[in-house]
């Protein structure tokens, strides 16, 4: 008989378990209108900026930023109001050559000495017609003096309640030439065009 007691507690808390799983699960949407309203701040622990580049035309290689600072402002109701600021520290470039590093943030491509943060702030969003998860954010992207305008392909993953904390998710991409920011260096053996993947999991404030 106990042992039948055990297990059938056992059961019973496997099956609580599954449920509360089930429950959480069920808190997350991927509805963008039933995002909640308001300020976000990126998470930084779960925001990064991944590149590609041509290289010499052997490979493609990889690098990604870290240590991202960004604001988000989220109107479901008007998703054009929408804003978006993002700072990224050359400092926060995360590569295992130190070589490597030094020489990106040298004058030769991001002068880091006397420009020490790349910045994008949003102009505007333009939610899909077809697609409402997907949105093009058109914004100015500042890379040492030079400002261009670029297009962000931003997609929606989901929301909800995480650990106590609102939490809304995004994936984006664009490419770039960086010949375009005044980085002309080793070209062009080294590509110009550049692929940009960023990913952001924002915090409500």
């Amino acid at each position: 008989m106990r042992l039948i007691t055990k297990s059938a507690l056992a059961a019973s808390a496997a099956l609580t378990l599954i449920a509360g799983g089930v429950v959480a699960q069920a808190a997350f949407t991927k509805v963008p209108s039933e995002v909640r309203a308001g300020t976000y701040k990126l998470d930084s622990s779960h925001g990064k900026i991944t590149y590609k580049i041509n290289h010499l035309g052997f490979s493609t290689y990889i690098g990604q930023f870290a240590n991202v600072e960004a604001t988000l402002t989220l109107d479901p109701a008007n998703p054009s109001a929408s804003t978006l600021t993002a700072t990224v520290p050359v400092s926060g470039h995360d590569n295992t050559s130190e070589g490597l590093k030094t020489h990106l943030a040298s004058a030769d491509f991001f002068n880091a000495a006397q420009f020490p943060n790349i910045t994008f702030v949003a102009t505007s969003v333009t939610v899909d017609a077809e697609d409402p998860t997907e949105a093009a954010v058109v914004g100015n992207l500042t890379i040492k003096d030079v400002t261009k305008p670029v297009t962000l392909d931003v997609e929606f993953n989901q929301a909800g309640t995480m650990r106590g904390r609102y939490v809304v998710g995004f994936d984006g991409e664009t490419t770039i030439k960086r010949s375009d920011f005044g980085m002309t260096y080793g070209l062009p053996a080294i590509g110009d065009e550049v692929e940009l993947h960023i990913e952001g999991e924002f915090v409500a404030q």
